[in-house]
């Protein structure tokens, strides 16, 4: 056990207690864009068809084959042209843009936690921080794979591990579907098409870059299909690259919004030097390296011999000793490298049975530049204390090294208050390295088979995915190595490779290179997954057939995590109780899998058609059995009905219960260390927070930046094997009006509420130390802090059964397509309105419990919930052009309070503008495009200092160029 896990054991169940306020996370850009709403069916796109038009066909949402797309779920469909004049060049950025999505990971920041990954949140219901557990993705209705990480695997499907040139199309349930396809579906579900065989070549590539220069993109693709009496084949190659784009070279992210009120640590040092304070032999000032009046290395300085060192170094002050690690050359957006190959093998065994073959493969490659480490070390003072300088060792400035004399030469010893801060340029900017692989095999047979003259259908699935990852973080520390160095000369000596270390003035590459660490790790989740579905009419009623699906689904999941055994050694010198070995994170090994089965039965009903005032009455019921070997069983049901009155006219509302187990991260995660992002309000300490008892003890003008890495939050998260599965309500009503006199236009508007009960959340580190320092007592007992400087030594978070969330909310689309004499017109606008995200949870020192209210805020990190979002297209198809125009507009929040701006973060409207040739009819197409037009920068947020955005809400790479060439064949 790492001490990280061992200090999270011991204090685990306080963490239960005062897990009190809970987690809170909380068609339109295209003009061919399908919603499944108007007229209660789904539209498809102009040039969209269904395989085989004259048989039954599956929608998101549905197990029963349908003669047309009727649901009564409000489903959003886009086609491979939605896809193609999206602007985008991921999945993941596509759906990210949906006014219904939330917080979701993708390549912006080093602030975050996607390493590389892309998610899906909607209705902002992810688990944690950008994550899409409480949505369902599917390839062709069947499971994917999570993802993995660079610190532990995921528990929710990695968008970036799909190769492009595989997806033909995606279906978007925006609806509670726990009944029809198991855990999961509690947000909604996502259902990504893939290539159906064809005849022919299809082909694409796509280059940009910004108007800044940097951030360019490049992807390719290639399909080709062969078809023959009873075989088909298709092959796909997919490839995309982009590069990074660096804090410095915008001016929202070159530096942080919080104010720099002290000296902090930079390339030339920080120093806190006992003894040297009007010290006689060196003819110093009163209080010169003191703790209030740290010296800093003078710019290009030599340090002179003997008495003279001391002229080397000054009192550092502000603001010429500032150091603003932002502008370090770090990445606001990370460059990424992606390869893929998609195959599929389709042969008919007889007239009524096929077996289809597939197979996935996909790489990738991705980064993540960070500010060199900011070492903080000392004696009994310092983040990590226990160290030594001898007044002999070589490069001690005031020791006999540098021709003091012995009886003035000053040691710093392990029980004295000396402390050396500074950012370790010689070592080099942390880089974090992924390296992803993605495999995928699966076999389904179908068949259709008769019962009474009536033809059913059925189908059998078996696959087996698996990712996996290898990662490295380079340019750490060795604290070993560095205590060694720093220490007595002759136990150097003594030590193979030993290399003594000078902290006071420039290294040389043999010192950073005998203290630098590399950490080197590994996870891979796997999935065993299998099917089997029947689908047919049971009876027929004066208003049409009676359809039953039934089904039975077996899945196991696996996870394993192997970290660094090095970084999780304990230190061979320091105090293994406090401190480890490297700067690396420690973390427990994980090693988990649970496995179900699962039944289910799927009824649609018609009850009237063609009557007066009824012109069609649907009535829907599913439901489906789970027994889990981590949680046991589970029964869950849906309803739904779908009237319409008249042709134009559809009303519905559903009814659904949603149930998600804890997945293996939640359940087995191992405790790891990690930097949380948070805005310390005991900043200033207890004197300028005198409301705030949480403070009490805090020291005068403590501020949380001078601290551990530009200020961010050492903590500890751990899994939690005692949790329960959480459960779901969900109900959504609208309507679907499509006059019949007005061709082409179409509005529907839905409302929807959620509730979850047993939520599995963890608190943000926000509102930890908000209920910390508001409260005080035991809502403080996860915030571990140094008494002497008031620094956060750790801060507790683990996942708990703790919190209920509600969610309700309105979906309005409103779509007008015509044809001009001068080509055809749509307009589309969309929009997503966030009436509430509430959570609720018991409070840990008696009383009502306590509720925190999420909607239109944006004062945590990396937690924006606007209450309004939406975006809207107005397109023109001619003979051989076509243009569209698009806005996407995201509203105004709440931001953390401040004295740097108000506090509120301001909305912004991003428009794209794309303009397509097509040559030779629709063989090929040329197009030029524009996103960002404008170079929209995002609204500032002190929240997420020092990135200043919300970096998984907003695009801060600014006017993004593009040219793309598509070829069918």
């Amino acid at each position: 056990m790492t001490i990280a896990s061992a200090r999270f054991a011991r204090r685990c169940q306080l963490a239960r207690l005062a897990a009190a306020a809970g987690i809170s996370l909380s068609a339109f850009a295209w003009p061919a864009l399908a919603y499944a709403q108007a007229a209660g069916a789904d539209e498809v796109a102009p040039d969209a068809t269904d395989a085989d038009s004259g048989g039954d066909i599956i929608v998101t949402g549905s197990r029963i084959g349908r003669k047309d797309a009727a649901s009564v779920g409000p489903i959003l469909t886009l086609t491979s042209e939605d896809i193609t004049k999206s602007g985008t060049s991921s999945i993941g950025d596509l759906l990210q843009k949906l006014p219904s999505a939330g917080v979701s990971l993708n390549s912006n920041g080093t602030q975050g936690t996607s390493y590389g990954a892309s998610s899906i949140n909607l209705r902002y219901l992810g688990g944690a921080e950008g994550s899409g557990n409480r949505v369902l993705v599917l390839v062709d209705g069947h499971r994917w794979v999570d993802g993995v990480g660079q610190r532990g695997f995921r528990d929710f499907v990695d968008l970036n591990t799909l190769p492009q040139g595989m997806i033909d199309g995606i279906e978007i349930l925006k609806d509670g579907a726990s009944a029809i396809y198991g855990a999961d579906a509690i947000a909604g579900v996502v259902n990504i098409k893939t290539v159906q065989p064809f005849d022919g070549l299809r082909g694409s590539v796509r280059a940009g870059i910004t108007s800044h220069g940097d951030g360019s993109e490049l992807s390719a693709k290639l399909t080709v299909g062969k078809t023959w009496d009873r075989a088909s084949v298709i092959l796909s190659g997919s490839y995309f690259k982009s590069r990074a784009i660096r804090t410095d070279a915008r001016a929202l992210t070159t530096q942080t919004l919080v104010p720099v009120t002290a000296v902090g640590t930079n390339p030339n040092g920080l120093f806190i030097l006992p003894g040297l304070a009007a010290n006689g032999y060196f003819g110093t000032p009163a209080g010169f390296a003191n703790a209030t009046n740290p010296i800093v290395l003078n710019n290009g300085a030599t340090i002179g011999a003997g008495n003279l060192a001391d002229n080397a170094f000054h009192l550092g002050a502000l603001p010429g000793d500032f150091y603003n690690t932002q502008a370090q050359g770090i990445y606001s957006a990370g460059p990424s490298e992606r390869y893929g190959v998609y195959g599929r093998f389709d042969y008919e065994l007889t007239d009524d049975v096929t077996i289809k073959l597939e197979g996935v493969y996909n790489r990738r490659k991705s980064n993540q530049l960070f500010s060199p480490v900011l070492l903080d070390i000392g004696g009994s003072a310092g983040t990590v204390r226990g160290f030594a300088i001898p007044n002999n060792q070589a490069f001690n400035p005031f020791g006999t090294a540098n021709g003091v004399p012995a009886g003035n030469a000053l040691g710093f010893a392990a029980n004295s208050a000396w402390r050396i801060r500074k950012v370790m340029t010689d070592v080099g900017n942390r880089n974090n390295v992924q390296d992803v692989e993605t495999i995928r095999f699966s076999v389904g047979v179908d068949g259709t088979f008769q019962i009474g003259g009536g033809e059913w259908r059925w189908d059998v699935f078996g696959s087996y995915s698996k990712n996996s990852i290898d990662t490295v973080a380079e340019n750490g520390i060795n604290y070993d190595n560095l205590f060694l160095g720093l220490g007595s000369p002759a136990t150097c000596a003594a030590n193979a490779g030993c290399v003594p270390i000078n902290l006071f003035a420039p290294m040389t590459p043999a010192q950073a290179a005998y203290i630098r660490f590399t950490t080197r790790e590994y996870n891979r989740t796997e999935l065993y997954n299998a099917a089997f579905n029947v689908t047919g009419n049971l009876f027929d009623l004066p208003a049409g057939p009676v359809a039953l699906a039934v089904g039975y689904e077996y899945r196991q999941n696996r996870g394993f995590d192997a970290p660094d055994p090095i970084v999780n050694a304990p230190p061979t010198f320091l105090n293994p109780a406090l401190y480890t070995k490297t700067t690396g994170q420690t973390r427990t090994p994980t090693v988990g899998s649970y496995d179900l089965h699962e039944a289910y039965a799927e009824l649609n009903v018609p009850i009237f058609r063609d009557q007066p005032f009824a012109e069609s009455l649907e009535l829907s019921l599913a439901g489906r059995y789970s027994d889990y070997s981590t949680v046991g069983n589970k029964a869950t049901l849906k309803v739904g009905v779908g009237y319409r009155p008249i042709e134009d006219i559809l009303f519905r509302g559903t009814y659904s219960q949603g149930f998600r187990a804890p997945s293996i991260l939640e359940l087995y995660q191992g405790a790891r260390q990690t930097s949380f992002q948070g805005a310390d309000p005991c900043n200033g300490g207890a004197s300028a927070n005198p409301g705030l008892p949480g403070c009490a003890g805090v020291p005068t003008g403590y501020n949380q930046a001078n601290f551990n890495l530009n200020g961010l939050i050492p903590g500890v998260i751990s899994g939690n094997s005692n949790l329960k599965p959480e459960t779901a309500d969900t109900f959504s009503a609208g309507v679907s009006v499509t006059p019949s006199g007005v061709r082409g236009l179409s509005l529907t508007v839905d409302y929807y509420k959620i509730k979850i009960n047993n939520a599995i959340a963890a608190q943000t580190p926000t509102q930890i130390l908000q209920l910390c320092a508001l409260r005080g007592g035991v809502f403080c007992d996860l915030v571990n802090r140094d008494t002497g400087t008031g620094a956060i030594l750790e801060l507790l978070q683990g996942a708990q059964n703790l919190n209920s969330i509600t969610t309700d909310g309105v979906d309005a689309t409103l779509r007008y397509d015509f044809n001009t004499g001068i080509g055809r017109i749509s307009a589309v606008v969309d929009t997503s309105y966030l009436h509430s995200f509430k959570t609720t949870a018991p409070n840990p020192a008696g009383g009502a419990p306590i509720v925190d209210e999420r909607a239109g805020r944006g004062d945590t990190p990396r937690a924006t919930y606007p209450r309004w979002k939406g975006q809207a297209s107005l397109g023109w198809t001619g003979d051989l052009v076509d243009a569209t125009l698009r806005a996407r507009y995201i509203g105004p929040t709440t931001d953390a309070v401040n004295t740097v701006k108000n506090d509120r973060t301001r909305s912004i409207i991003y428009t794209d503008l794309e303009i397509g040739f097509n040559i030779d009819g629709d063989a090929a197409r040329f197009s030029l495009g524009v996103n960002n037009l404008f170079d929209k920068a995002p609204p500032a947020s002190y929240a997420n200092a020092p990135i200043n955005y919300d970096i998984y809400t907003y695009d801060a790479r600014g006017r993004f160029l593009y040219a793309s060439f598509s070829v069918k064949m």
